[in-house]
């Protein structure tokens, strides 16, 4: 697993820091600006029942986030005991330097389709911009009493190019991806600095379970 670097830095170092990587005051060792545990991210969610994102569940941020991507797919499977649907897993650095994930499934993936689109045509991927997701109220009026429930809508802004360099930087040397959503027959449609152990062979040392060798990791079909 890639950790934080232990190696003491010496007093000429600095030219040699990674733009996410500073000097620690008390060690002198260089570390990361951001906090990662491998695999782990801090899980941010979107409650479409509610309208509102939390922090693992518990913690409410309201209707509306801005974050900006580092890594993301968008995938067809069937994870968290809720059957097969459309996902989008995006990974993001917070307001504390923690590196984040959230999940969108069903029309808020049809929603992000819709921004990237755009973004494709001006030369432009999620993890040049500043993305805002609202929580938007919708009504099933067919239903007695009428359902009520929501789903989120992506608009976008220019991310600064200092920081948007520095982040493209650090998730193309980190191993991003979440354990929990891992499986080894995703059907990935689109991802960027997303990183599979399943696809890369080292599913085992994250206590996964690897396809036997006849078995395509990203589909799961049996190879000819």
């Amino acid at each position: 697993m890639k950790n934080e670097q232990s190696a003491l830095v010496p007093a000429d170092a600095q030219p040699l820091l990674k733009p996410y990587q500073k000097v620690h005051d008390l060690t002198g060792k260089l570390v990361d600006k951001y906090k990662y545990l491998e695999g782990h991210p801090r899980q941010y969610r979107f409650d479409a029942k509610e309208g509102v994102f939390n922090i693992n569940g518990d913690e409410k941020l309201g209707r509306t986030i801005t974050f900006q991507p580092i890594a993301w797919r968008i995938f067809t499977d069937n994870i968290l005991n809720m059957g097969t649907k459309n996902w989008a897993e995006i990974f993001f650095v917070d307001e504390k330097n923690c590196v984040s994930a959230i999940l969108f499934h069903g029309y808020s993936v049809d929603n992000i389709f819709r921004l990237i689109e755009p973004l494709y045509y001006d030369d432009l991927t999620l993890a040049d911009v500043l993305v805002t997701v609202v929580a938007e109220k919708k009504e099933n009026n067919n239903i007695q009493p009428k359902g009520v429930y929501y789903i989120a809508t992506f608009s976008y802004r220019n991310g600064d190019p200092e920081k948007t360099a520095e982040l493209k930087a650090y998730a193309a040397d980190r191993r991003i991806f979440r354990t929990e959503t891992l499986t080894d027959i995703a059907n990935i449609k689109t991802a960027m600095n997303y990183y599979n152990p399943f696809h890369n062979g080292t599913a085992g040392d994250y206590g996964l379970k690897l396809p036997p060798a006849d078995v395509d990791s990203q589909t799961g079909e049996v190879a000819n």
